[in-house]
C-alpha cells in the first residue's frame, strides 16, 4: 500500500510524458484523471461492501478510522506526488516520432472479418489467461478458502509469463491490423493486453459458485466487489504493457523505414 502511495510521483511523470507525446495540453485534467481513477473507483466500491459488511454486524468490517486514515493517504499523500509527477513530465521535451506523420488522416479499407476489433479483443486474452488460469485457482483457494500457499516463487514466475504472453499477443495483433492498413492501434492495443482481465474475472465467477458454500447473498456481494476490484486493476497492468510494449514494436519498425 505504502509502495503504491509512493509510486504517485512515477505514474504522474510517466502519464504526463505520454500525454504530451500523444499531443496533450491538460495536463493538470491528465492528472487528476491519473490520480483519482483507480483508486476512487477501488475506494468507493470497498466503501460500499464494508457499509454491507456494517450492516451484518460483522467483525470483519474495517474501521471507520482505518477507512479515514486511506483516505487521507490517498488525497494527502498519492494526489499531491501524482500532480508534481506530472508538472515535472509536462515540462520535459515530448518524445519525438521516428518519422513524420501525414496531417490529413488515411481511409482504413475494409477489414476482413477476423480483424473485427471486437473479436481480436476476446482472442488476445486467451492465450494469457490459459498461462496462468491453474494458479488462479490456487490463488483464490488460497485467499477465499484459508488454505496455505508455499509456492511464492513459481507464482513470480507465473506472473512473468503473463506479462510476457500479454505483451507478445498485443504485438502479434497489433502486426496484423498494420499489415491491412489499419492504424488505430493504441486503444485496441490497451484492450487486447487487458482483455485477459475479463476471462479472470468471469473464472472467479465459476469458481464462486461451483467451489464456495456462500449462503448469504452479502458475502456473494461482497465477494465480487472484491474480485471486480482485482480484475479492473490488472486490466490496467496488462493493458497499460500491452498498450506501452505495442507503442515501442510501432516506433521500431517505423523508424526503419528509410524516407528519401
Amino acid at each position: 500500500l505504502f509502495l503504491f502511495v509512493f509510486m504517485g510521483m512515477v505514474g504522474g511523470y510517466t502519464s504526463s510524458r505520454m500525454f504530451r507525446m500523444l499531443k496533450g495540453t491538460r495536463w493538470k485534467s491528465n492528472s487528476l484523471w491519473t490520480a483519482m481513477l483507480f483508486p476512487g473507483f477501488a475506494f468507493a466500491i470497498f466503501f460500499m461492501l464494508n457499509l454491507l459488511i456494517w450492516g451484518q454486524k460483522s467483525s470483519g468490517a474495517v474501521p471507520f478510522g482505518t477507512l479515514f486514515a486511506l483516505l487521507c493517504m490517498w488525497l494527502g499523500i498519492s494526489t499531491p506526488l501524482v500532480v508534481t509527477g506530472s508538472y515535472f513530465g509536462f515540462r520535459k521535451q515530448p518524445i519525438e516520432f521516428p518519422v513524420r506523420t501525414n496531417q490529413i488522416p488515411r481511409q482504413v479499407p475494409e477489414q476482413p472479418w477476423f480483424m473485427n476489433a471486437f473479436l481480436n479483443v476476446l482472442v488476445g486474452g486467451v492465450l494469457p489467461f490459459g498461462a496462468v488460469f491453474v494458479e488462479v485457482f490456487y490463488v483464490l483457494s488460497s485467499v477465499w478458502l484459508h488454505q496455505f500457499y508455499y509456492l511464492f516463487g513459481f507464482l513470480f514466475l507465473v506472473l512473468v509469463i503473463l506479462l510476457l504472453t500479454c505483451a507478445e499477443i498485443t504485438v502479434v495483433m497489433c502486426y496484423f491490423q498494420l499489415c491491412c492498413e489499419d492504424y488505430h492501434w493504441w486503444w485496441r492495443s490497451f484492450l487486447t493486453g487487458g482483455s485477459c482481465a475479463m476471462y479472470i474475472f468471469f473464472y472467479s465467477i465459476y469458481y464462486a459458485f461451483f467451489k464456495l458454500q456462500m449462503a448469504r447473498a452479502v458475502a456473494t456481494i461482497v465477494y465480487i466487489g472484491y474480485m471486480f476490484i482485482v480484475s479492473f486493476g490488472i486490466f490496467l497492468i496488462t493493458g497499460s504493457l500491452g498498450f506501452l510494449t505495442t507503442l515501442a514494436f510501432v516506433r521500431a519498425i517505423y523508424a526503419a523505414i528509410k524516407v528519401d
